[in-house]
């Protein structure tokens, strides 16, 4: 994927949420409202390969998967908290005309991607 495309309408996405969507190429994405902030993730644990859209959003900005409890980033991806220990690859995103829009994957594929 090298450009933006709409995912979700911004309204879908309450602060303080996750939210699974699948882009146009099949790539399984988890959007998270922090504060405010909207950011991406592959939407795939790298410990035990299960979906983080599932989880829960931490008020301290980190993704918990609900199987075993591995926390991430919701702004850079970094695993922080064991059993992971390999990050999850973020996306780029713009909000555009109340769409919220992912780009290009940041950093390289880590473990195995879900594909909904």
């Amino acid at each position: 994927m090298s450009e933006f495309e709409p995912v979700a309408d911004a309204s879908a996405l309450p602060e303080g949420t996750l939210l699974g969507v699948t882009t146009s190429a099949g790539e399984a994405v988890c959007l998270m409202n922090n504060r405010g902030h909207i950011s991406a993730m592959v939407d795939c644990c790298s410990h035990a390969e299960f979906l983080l859209s599932d989880g829960v959003l931490h008020a301290d900005g980190t993704v918990e998967c609900v199987w075993h409890g591995a926390r991430f980033n919701c702004r850079t991806g970094a695993a922080c908290k064991a059993p992971a220990v390999d990050p999850v690859a973020m996306y780029d995103v713009r909000v555009e005309n109340g769409k919220i829009c992912v780009g290009p994957r940041k950093g390289a594929r880590t473990g195995a991607e879900a594909v909904r």
